[in-house]
């Protein structure tokens, strides 16, 4: 080695200032500026291509040194040159940096030679710090090169480059003992050279690789014919050298023959074999996330629902060959929703992986638990003995979670909606038995949440009226709503014998089931969020039949409606209600907005801000259904509201005998007194209903007893010739 160090390299080592060509490849041109702006530094050459067909011209010339590659390009896939480069053999370095999310690409990619695959959505400091590293590598590439070319017929040379190369380089005799190894191999695994030289092979390979790679140390091939690129692991030393992660690094091996000529120029004599050992564990490092990342749930480490119906299809072929039983359960956590808006997404995620543990311990080893996506989960029970196994399951479930869990540094009590399907009686293949869990847990959610449901085929039915009632009702908004009617239920004031106004209520002429009240798919309209367009029809309708009644004197009247919880998650809501009032001529006070009390504890902060815009800009506000659900007189005394509506419920128990109905309305009534609120009762049916109401200061009162809600021409009939007229009209169009 030291005359190795006497040899003078001077004028043989390239300038490390030489420039670094980094061809830049993407169909989009901001892009492509974006990362010439990103790269930008000495030593560097950046061009651009922004087709693949430009691109292969450009590599074709052999001088660009990295290449940075977009996957989807306008003419030909990024894969596709990838291909033609490993076709031709072109040296270039690639870095996929590609918005493509898919898994499968990125594992081609790799398997294509992409020394790095990057996603566009990843921090910019990955790929400026992966084109560092391979400009450095380039670098050296080049020197080792030069250094080959210039000293081929200089064995210290050739020695000097052997010893620097980053791969283990070996020579082995007839009988496969190193007499040769390069110190390369002390970094990789830990032995001195000294230790390896005259030693078998086998004591750096893994024991169950030993058979695997007998072919490839003891190669005598030459040329095309020999070994390339063979998997192999090797076995790192530990002791006395130095610590190492892993006992094993994995490389690809390519090694030849090597042979002398003893008797003549045709006559060559075996003398060993000689190789070459990359190291490549990092790359399989990448390649098996990617691949765990495929079938896996990245926050609770739990299998995908991929890996899940996977599993199930083969559990279900052992359970047809042995005749056995099998489960699905299908869990959904309830309130999951309440975390995630209360305290944000982090102690929402903290939550799913608490609830994964503890489902976890609740299975037998043999059973699969599974993120399907949200909060819901599917679990597969192998070898039932009989329906009461799942169900045992289903309560040790429920049970472990009556323990509350720590969300924001407090308990939270959560509880889970279970469906159960089992094979053969619920269905015999995967989709089946997963879509009838699903239906099942659905059941137990209407019925309630926190418990479980083995499903029966009557829940089909069930199931498949409501996907037919929502797609109807999607239609039904999509044509214009002509399917829609607004119906008004006058709303009076019994002392002063007049009508003070009405609440709009929309009705569907459904073109099968009839005419269908509110409560029938507004539920519906919720859930799926199509209560906004619903909304937005009721609203306008009813602005336009009000102000219609106005223009014909009716000036005295407040219009009521009703606004979806989801109309305050809208910051525009005070703006659009103004607009359309103001379109219509009509004055802020006479609208009347109904909202609910769960208005009053769901972010309720934000809720008080948007009701106060609503209340500043002159429209009145009511609470429906008062004392039903939360009834926090803190919340009601934040809340600038204008009346509260006394449900229906306590209306119904009224009569003599019942004092505790009748204390209920006698407090509801001192509350709005208290807070300066005008009271209305609805559900008011029968006389003694309303004398009651009246004795108790209610004087304005909406139900059956006065009229049911009534259709446009048969409301502006009741306003002239009821008992409850509103005051004579002045004008009449």
């Amino acid at each position: 080695m030291k005359a190795i160090a006497n040899v003078d390299f001077s004028p043989l080592v390239p300038d490390l200032a030489e420039t670094s060509c980094i061809l830049i490849v993407d169909d989009e041109e901001r892009i492509r500026a974006a990362y010439r702006q990103l790269l930008a530094a000495p030593g560097r050459s950046i061009e651009e291509c922004s087709t693949g067909v430009e691109a292969l011209s450009r590599l074709d010339r052999r001088d660009v040194d990295i290449l940075i590659l977009d996957l989807n390009l306008p003419d030909i896939h990024g894969l596709e040159v990838m291909e033609w480069m490993l076709s031709k053999h072109v040296p270039t370095a690639v870095v996929v940096f590609s918005g493509d999310e898919s898994i499968d690409s990125a594992i081609r990619a790799l398997r294509h030679g992409a020394f790095e695959f990057i996603r566009k959505h990843g921090s910019p400091q990955e790929l400026i710090d992966t084109v560092d590293r391979l400009q450095r590598r380039r670098r050296i590439e080049r020197e080792h090169a030069l250094m080959t070319v210039r000293l081929e017929q200089s064995e210290r040379l050739h020695r000097f480059l052997v010893e620097q190369s980053p791969d283990i380089i070996y020579t082995l005799d007839r009988d496969g003992c190193f007499i040769f190894v390069n110190g390369r191999v002390e970094a990789l695994l830990g032995y001195a050279r000294d230790e390896l030289l005259g030693k078998h092979y086998s004591l750096i390979v893994h024991p169950e690789d030993v058979e695997h790679a007998r072919f490839a140390f003891n190669e005598r091939r030459i040329g095309d014919r020999a070994s390339t690129n063979v998997e192999i692991r090797l076995q790192t030393k530990t002791q006395g050298v130095r610590h190492f992660e892993n006992r094993t690094i994995v490389t690809i091996l390519s090694s030849q023959g090597i042979y002398a000529a003893t008797e003549g120029p045709a006559t060559q004599h075996f003398m060993g074999t000689s190789g070459v050992a990359r190291d490549i564990s990092d790359r399989k490092k990448a390649e098996e996330t990617i691949a765990f990342q495929a079938f896996h749930d990245l926050l609770t480490g739990l299998p995908n629902r991929i890996l899940f119906k996977d599993r199930l299809g083969i559990a279900l072929t052992q359970a047809k060959r042995k005749g056995k039983r099998l489960g699905v359960m299908f869990i959904d956590i309830d309130r999951f929703k309440l975390i995630n808006d209360s305290y944000g997404h982090h102690e929402g995620d903290e939550l799913l992986k608490c609830f994964a543990e503890r489902a976890r311990n609740c299975l037998r080893s043999g059973d699969t638990l599974a993120r399907q996506g949200g909060d819901e989960f599917t679990v597969l029970l192998p070898d039932l003995s009989s329906a009461e196994d799942a169900a045992f399951i289903a309560e040790k479930l429920l049970a472990e979670l009556k323990l509350p869990f720590k969300i924001a540094g407090m308990d939270f009590f959560t509880t889970v909606s279970v469906g159960i399907a089992l094979y053969p009686d619920d269905g015999e293949n995967a989709e089946l038995l997963i879509r009838n869990a699903d239906i099942a847990m659905y059941q137990i959610k209407g019925r309630g949440k926190n418990g479980y449901l083995q499903f029966t085929p009557e829940m089909i039915s069930g199931h498949n009226m409501r996907l037919s009632l929502e797609n109807d009702l999607r239609l039904a908004l999509e044509s214009g709503g002509d399917q829609f009617e607004l119906h008004y239920q006058p709303q009076v004031s019994h002392r002063d014998a007049r009508t003070v106004g009405m609440e709009a209520l929309i009705r569907w002429h459904h073109p099968r089931l009839g005419l269908m009240a509110p409560d029938s798919f507004i539920p519906l309209a919720e859930e799926t969020g199509m209560i906004i367009n619903l909304g937005d029809w009721v609203l306008e309708h009813a602005l336009s039949q009000f102000a219609d009644w106005r223009g014909k004197g009716f000036t005295d009247l407040q219009l009521a409606i009703n606004l979806s919880p989801k109309e305050f998650d809208r910051a525009d809501l005070p703006g659009r209600l103004l607009r359309r009032l103001e379109a219509h001529g009509i004055p802020p006070e006479a609208l009347d907005v109904e909202i609910t009390e769960n208005l009053l504890m769901k972010d309720a902060e934000k809720n008080i801000d948007m009701v106060r815009q609503l209340r500043n800009n002159g429209l009145r506000i009511s609470i429906d259904d008062f004392g039903t659900r939360y009834s926090s007189l803190n919340y009601l005394r934040r809340f600038p509201i204008n009346s509260i509506k006394i449900d229906q419920s306590f209306v119904r128990d009224l009569n003599a005998g019942n004092s505790s109905s009748t204390s209920i309305i006698h407090a509801i009534s001192c509350i709005a007194r208290s807070f300066g609120l005008r009271i209305l009762a609805e559900g008011v049916e029968t006389e003694a209903q309303r004398q009651l109401l009246s004795g108790l200061a209610c004087d304005d009162m909406q139900g059956f007893l006065f009229s049911r809600p009534l259709s446009a021409a048969e409301f502006e009939a009741f306003l002239s010739s009821s008992a409850f007229p509103s005051r004579a009209p002045t004008s009449i169009n």
